[in-house]
């Protein structure tokens, strides 16, 4: 008969004898006793014989989650048997249950949910052992043990692939002496691969930050996988390009907007910063109304209110003029081209797109300012990749994101040593999502 003490605990096998409470004021738990319930206890692990002979009892105190807030003492009561084989190489042994396993100390699911913990709610390691109240090891082999069964051996194929590299922290080296040279043990640069069509999240990450690694990395997910890939979401970077040139030369290569915008905002400062050496001997600083409007001239001009945005120009042309007219002209350089960029998801048409290009490379020419020059001409190398964006409207948003979890992951951990860790940790931290652990519901 199960009394409704052992359906409270829940362990399948055994049965709640008997509960003695302790004083609860000082953290302790009631002492719970157990007895053995399951009859295929009294099969030998060896042989698979069912024992008849008792040759000792045996108390035994597993480990196991809160039962109702509380941490119990669970003292199990449990026989050894004789093996009746006699050719059995297991001459005794304890009963056991699949909730305990022989000699182990911890129930399954305490392990289960020491592992859970760190994979699915997002803890560290340290963390997830302080709160079961087991050791950093435990926890680690816990986790691993999960990962293994949570998260896919292959990434299912996907239609838009993102490719970003985040840094990881200081390289290693060792020294060769065959070659008599220093080789890389440890590298600062992770590329991830991120499914931006159907949620999966971070498909994987390779170490190294080069394009043979990203072609490896492709390859091995087969020629069926890669075929199914469409776009591929990057910024711009000519080892990501020339390894999905190379890997996937069918896929539509797409530049995200944001870093495009990024180069145009730095060519500004550029500008601003070389015209206030040369023009006051020194770097801007509190006074100069140029250094004063250094995060108003890398905001958007559609984003700015009239209020901000008329005295900007105002200013810049109250400035001494070799000072400020190519800062307010490097400033209307850039809001053409984010005019350019504001075409995306829009369906326009050709010569709109043409009008809108020749105003910004018309101008860059016309300007004199080497910063301004170099832009457009990085603007005409990746201008394949950057009409790829207006037509399709795809950014590499979701590989940002990625890096931004990965690098809190880092940060809670304090750093990691172990690269293979470190790539197993951030992979079950940015698949949450998809394997449904962030559902509120």
């Amino acid at each position: 008969m199960v009394n409704d003490t052992t359906r409270l605990l829940g362990l399948d096998g055994l049965a709640v004898v008997e509960v003695i409470a302790r004083d609860e004021h000082a953290g302790e738990g009631p002492i719970v006793w157990l007895a053995t319930r399951d009859e295929r206890a009294r099969v030998c692990p060896g042989c698979g014989v069912m024992a008849t002979r008792m040759k000792e009892w045996v108390t035994t105190r597993p480990r196991d989650l809160p039962v109702g807030g509380r941490r119990c003492l669970l003292l199990w009561r449990k026989r050894r048997w004789i093996c009746s084989k006699t050719a059995c190489p297991r001459k005794t042994f304890t009963e056991q249950v699949p909730q305990i396993p022989a000699r182990a100390r911890l129930t399954e699911r305490l392990r289960r949910s020491s592992g859970a913990a760190v994979a699915d709610g997002g803890r560290t390691i340290v963390q997830a052992a302080r709160d079961h109240g087991v050791s950093w090891p435990v926890v680690s082999a816990a986790f691993t043990a999960h990962a293994a069964q949570v998260l896919p051996a292959e990434p299912q194929p996907v239609t838009v692939l993102g490719i970003d590299e985040t840094r990881r922290g200081r390289p290693r080296w060792v020294y060769d002496e065959a070659a008599q040279a220093w080789k890389t043990v440890v590298d600062r640069w992770h590329v991830g691969f991120v499914d931006l069509s159907h949620g999966q999240g971070l498909l994987g990450q390779v170490e190294g930050r080069t394009s043979q690694a990203v072609i490896d990395w492709l390859d091995a997910r087969g020629r069926e996988w890669k075929s199914q890939v469409a776009h591929v979401a990057i910024d711009m970077c000519t080892i990501f390009k020339a390894a999905v040139r190379a890997a996937l030369p069918h896929a539509v290569l797409v530049v995200d907007h944001f870093h495009v915008v990024q180069l145009a905002n730095a060519a500004v400062t550029e500008v601003r910063r070389r015209l206030t050496v040369q023009v006051r001997g020194r770097r801007g600083r509190k006074g100069n109304r140029e250094w004063e409007l250094r995060n108003r001239l890398t905001r958007s001009a559609a984003r700015m209110h009239g209020s901000q945005l008329d005295p900007m120009i105002d200013d810049l042309m109250a400035l001494p003029k070799r000072l400020g007219t190519p800062i307010l002209t490097a400033w209307n350089a850039k809001e053409d081209l984010l005019d350019v960029l504001a075409l995306a998801r829009t369906h326009p048409d050709r010569s709109v797109i043409a009008d809108r290009l020749f105003r910004f490379y018309d101008l860059c020419a016309a300007s004199g300012l080497p910063e301004l020059e170099r832009l457009a001409g990085t603007i005409e190398t990746w201008w394949p990749q950057i009409l790829a964006f207006i037509r399709t409207g795809i950014t590499n948003a979701g590989s940002e994101g990625t890096n931004r979890v990965i690098k809190t992951v880092a940060r809670d951990a304090y750093g990691f040593r172990n690269p293979e860790s470190q790539r197993l940790r951030t992979r079950c931290a940015t698949t949450r999502k998809s394997r449904g652990c962030l559902n509120p519901a």
